[in-house]
């Protein structure tokens, strides 16, 4: 086991005797610092402490600077003619969720963006999308807007980076930085081609005057296993995992330590890389919903909390989830009440609705 954080001063004072006896002052003292990792222990699993060098996603040294800065969670196109996304194997935890139709949507949230030329395609907002991205203090990054998000998007809770600057029935969106933030290409059709970059995003931070880093007290949503631990769980195989979407018919598939992304009949590969998408942690978040309208814009709740399935090594767990207040994050718990250890590495989280469980399959 590693030990606490140290700090050891070592201090060597030279001395010389004369053939008189005679002493000679100390040279100067030289300090020699060494440090370790914290670790809490809970049980027989050494958990990562919070320290300036680990991302809040994924458990990994990332250095103190990149670690401090808040990420991108952007709106990723996830219907057949807009794959394979660009830029998705760098997002370090990606969400699911259905919207209008049974399709779903993805949201990337990118702890580093430096050197990206291209990310997307973007797509609109639904409201529950940047609720979950206030749990990680992101910056909403999106091009358009269902109506009923409209009032989120404006008020202080999200730092919106919005590619249209208005929505006939509602105003002016906060958060629009410019035509330069996003741009369009010519291989696929729109909507499905509008795309966004580092320079773009990084300057409508500026032009948006939003902050940068995270607050002093900002917390992480997870808890990571410490670099020398494997986290297994109990409640039995999980080699296949298939969270019931009826358009995509997304599935997971164990091997090798990581789970690999397949839909629509295909492994899921970044457009970039050509590289398929790989994850050392999946979630299943059961939420309940209902309908806004006629027109089946979705109502999903984010904050009710409900049950979960946690997978990671090939197990799984059955857990809950449950969120204190708007600005906090969902939390989740195993059978024995305890808050979740996540494996280090990246996750997909697969919000489903709860009326659609029983399409839930584990192998």
């Amino acid at each position: 086991m590693r030990n606490l954080k140290f700090v050891t001063l070592l201090l060597i004072i030279v001395m010389g005797l004369t053939a008189c006896n005679r002493t000679t002052e100390p040279e100067g003292p030289a300090v020699i610092e060494t440090e370790t990792e914290v670790v809490e222990v809970i049980g027989e699993i050494e958990i990562v402490e919070e320290t300036n060098d680990r991302s809040y996603l994924t458990g990994e040294y990332v250095g103190e600077t990149a670690r401090n800065r808040r990420p991108f969670a952007i709106m990723l196109n996830n219907i057949i003619n807009a794959c394979p996304q660009a830029g998705i194997e760098k997002a370090s935890i990606v969400y699911e969720a259905p919207v209008e139709g049974s399709m779903t949507r993805l949201m990337g949230i990118f702890d580093d963006i430096s050197g990206m030329e291209k990310i997307g395609s973007v797509r609109s907002c639904r409201d529950y999308f940047p609720m979950m991205a206030i749990e990680y203090d992101a910056f909403y990054v999106h091009f358009g807007q269902a109506v009923y998000a409209f009032d989120l998007l404006n008020s202080e809770l999200v730092d919106n980076i919005s590619g249209l600057s208005y929505q006939p029935q509602a105003g002016d969106i906060y958060g629009y930085a410019g035509e330069e933030v996003f741009y369009r290409t010519s291989d696929r059709v729109a909507p499905h081609n509008c795309y966004t970059n580092e320079e773009g995003l990084e300057k409508a931070i500026k032009t948006l005057s939003y902050r940068r880093e995270h607050e002093d007290d900002f917390k992480s949503k997870f808890q990571f296993a410490g670099d020398e631990e494997t986290i297994e769980l109990e409640g039995g195989s999980a080699t296949k995992i298939t969270p019931g979407y009826i358009v995509n018919e997304p599935w997971f598939e164990y091997r090798d330590g990581k789970y690999a992304r397949f839909q629509y009949e295909e492994p899921q590969i970044d457009e970039l890389t050509e590289e398929q998408l790989l994850y050392t942690n999946i979630i299943f978040q059961v939420a309940e919903s209902e309908f806004y309208d006629e027109n089946g814009y979705l109502d999903i709740d984010t904050m009710s909390g409900g049950e979960a399935y946690y997978f990671t090594n090939g197990t799984y767990e059955k857990c809950t989830w449950k969120r204190t207040s708007e600005t906090s994050p969902a939390r989740y718990y195993g059978a024995d009440g305890q808050e979740i250890v996540l494996n280090q590495g990246k996750t997909w989280v697969c919000i489903i609705l709860a009326n659609s469980v029983e399409n839930i399959v584990i192998e």
